[in-house]
């Protein structure tokens, strides 16, 4: 290689790098940096007064083998993961398949189903617990109407997290919208060519229209179990405003998990133990944890994604 073709060459490097510098330098230090930072500092004793102290791996040791808070809220956040994620996808694609039938007032429909996710988390949390509260809500009323006692929903450690599961179900709409979008671009010559193979209406569901949806049912599995690992608000709201202790300015409510640490989330433990305690090295570790967890899982979603499209081919 001539001088002039390996300086031409480094030339077009530096002209790529230079255009891809902004967005390497957001990675850096809103990424890398922050994820580093949490590392280091969940190896240490910091409550953001003192200078950290180096304490080696005993905030891991509390976290796996001391912590009963942690083993709860890991298992109610896993709940939900296996849960609210699989019945929020049935649920939108249950949604956008009835809206592709709809011959007339399509747009309406549509509307009328996205519509609740445009509501405020916190607002729509509160107005759910009001609508579920067992003595004075209207569900229950309905339900007492017909004949059938009501359960204490949000007031109830059996009732509490699937309460949250309908929560969650109610607000389907941007699910709804992509999915809606991915059925609509599935190509109208693989129906016809599987109907006149015999194909039934099932049938052509399972080989034309989960195959033609895979990619987008992957963004909706990952981006799912990504945000429900990170469930913080919806539990935080409801227990405080169920248990009737709601804070109404800054500070940290201490209803946070009820009825009885029924909605402990693990991310809501991490929160208590970082700005409640102000132990920020055992949070660390717990958020360390956390970020494992969420990347272990979505490289086994992946994986099983790539085998789900070679069994299809």
């Amino acid at each position: 290689m001539s001088t002039v073709e390996r300086h031409g060459r480094w030339r077009q490097r530096m002209t790529v790098l230079g255009f891809m510098a902004p967005a390497l330098v957001g990675i850096g230090v809103f990424f890398l940096y922050p994820l580093l930072s949490a590392v280091y500092f969940s190896f240490t004793r910091f409550d953001l007064l003192t200078a950290p102290e180096w304490v080696g791996w005993r905030n891991y040791a509390y976290l796996f083998a001391h912590d009963p808070l942690a083993v709860k809220a890991a298992l109610n956040t896993l709940w939900l993961v296996a849960v609210l994620v699989p019945v929020r996808m049935l649920a939108a694609l249950g949604t956008a398949l009835l809206l592709t039938w709809v011959r007339r007032g399509g747009g309406f429909f549509r509307t009328v189903f996205y519509l609740p996710a445009l509501a405020p988390p916190v607002a729509a949390t509160i107005a759910f617990v009001f609508l579920f509260n067992p003595a004075t809500g209207p569900v229950n009323g309905f339900l007492g109407w017909l004949g059938v006692e009501g359960p204490l929903w949000f007031d109830s450690p059996e009732w509490a997290k699937p309460s949250l599961v309908l929560l969650g179900t109610w607000a389907v709409g941007d699910l709804m919208v992509i999915f809606l979008a991915a059925l609509l671009a599935v190509p109208r010559h693989l129906y016809e060519a599987a109907e006149i193979d015999g194909a039934g209406r099932w049938q052509r569901f399972r080989h034309v229209t989960l195959p033609a949806m895979a990619p987008v049912l992957l963004f909706a599995a990952v981006t799912g179990v990504i945000q429900t690992l990170q469930y913080f608000t919806q539990a935080a709201v409801a227990a405080s405003v169920a248990s009737g202790q709601a804070t109404t300015g800054g500070g940290i409510s201490s209803t946070f998990g009820y009825p009885e640490e029924a909605t402990l989330t693990y991310p809501l433990h991490l929160y208590v133990s970082g700005f409640r305690y102000y132990d920020m090295g055992y949070a660390n570790a717990l958020a360390v944890v956390l970020f494992v967890v969420a990347f272990a899982v979505t490289l086994v979603l992946l994986r099983r994604f790539r085998e789900f499209v070679g069994s299809e081919r």
